[in-house]
């Protein structure tokens, strides 16, 4: 089976090739998040597979594709263990801040938790534009980045009976108070692919999935974010945000430019 190490740096456009170290962390986080879109295009294009790390090898480093959480972190984490790294992916559940209310589609967020040095840290690349962009440590400390504020913190009230953590996040320009992103459970490690395509399915099929009804990519950038959608792109840069309508034609152009992507549709 491909080691994922050289592929994915290159994928990411990191040149170092040395061993990957913790304190190296955030620095491939940015890159990650800054190169690596989340997006959702094989669920819409009805062309999912069976995922494997050969399979997300190809999708994500050879045909330059993003993908959801089951499909980046789950890459991300190949990536660390083939650096040495002590690593495992774990479930959660999304809070619904529109609906307020956690979705039906259940236990289908995928994170990675890092254990250094005594102590372990929520590893995140697949939760869209709100990323931590640094190792989160589950002792509670705020973490801060070019992203906004995080935290993870002890489940409490509703969200106890979901997991035993939850992470919170202070978004740059646009959250004054901390806000819940997802409660996750230390004790559901997540073993086989079988999980993940299980994952996958109900993300594709669920009539409650954010993901099965129309294109959505969004990245990190180094000032804000970017996202596009069949009828808008926005950017927040710098606080401030720019909503410009799209036609077929400029949806084709700002897919290609922002996120080195094109769809056959």
């Amino acid at each position: 089976m491909r080691n994922v190490n050289a592929p994915f740096r290159a994928r990411i456009g990191l040149l170092d090739d040395g061993p990957l170290t913790f304190d190296q962390l955030s620095t491939v986080l940015e890159r990650t998040a800054f190169t690596v879109p989340f997006e959702n295009f094989a669920i819409i294009e009805s062309r999912t597979q069976t995922i494997s790390k050969e399979q997300l090898l190809d999708k994500i480093t050879v045909q330059g594709e993003g993908g959801l959480c089951y499909e980046l972190n789950t890459l991300f984490c190949f990536f660390m263990l083939d650096n040495g790294l002590d690593a495992r992916m774990v479930s959660g559940v999304v809070y619904n801040h529109e609906k307020q209310r956690y979705p039906a589609t259940g236990r289908t967020h995928v994170t990675i938790l890092l254990r250094h040095e005594n102590q372990t840290y929520l590893v995140d690349t697949g939760f869209g534009s709100n990323l931590p962009l640094r190792p989160l440590p589950l002792s509670g400390e705020p973490v801060s980045s070019s992203n906004g504020d995080f935290r993870i913190v002890p489940a409490y009230g509703e969200h106890a009976e979901l997991g035993d953590y939850v992470l919170e996040m202070k978004l740059k320009h646009k959250h004054s108070e901390w806000m819940t992103g997802y409660v996750f459970d230390t004790a559901k490690t997540i073993t086989h692919d079988t999980e993940l395509n299980a994952i996958q399915r109900i993300i594709a099929e669920h009539s409650d999935s954010p993901f099965n009804k129309k294109p959505l990519v969004t990245k990190v950038t180094k000032r804000g974010t970017i996202t596009l959608t069949p009828s808008f792109f926005t950017e927040w840069c710098d606080g401030v945000m720019t909503k410009t309508p799209v036609d077929e034609s400029s949806y084709r152009e700002l897919l290609s430019r922002y996120f080195g992507m094109r769809r056959p549709w």
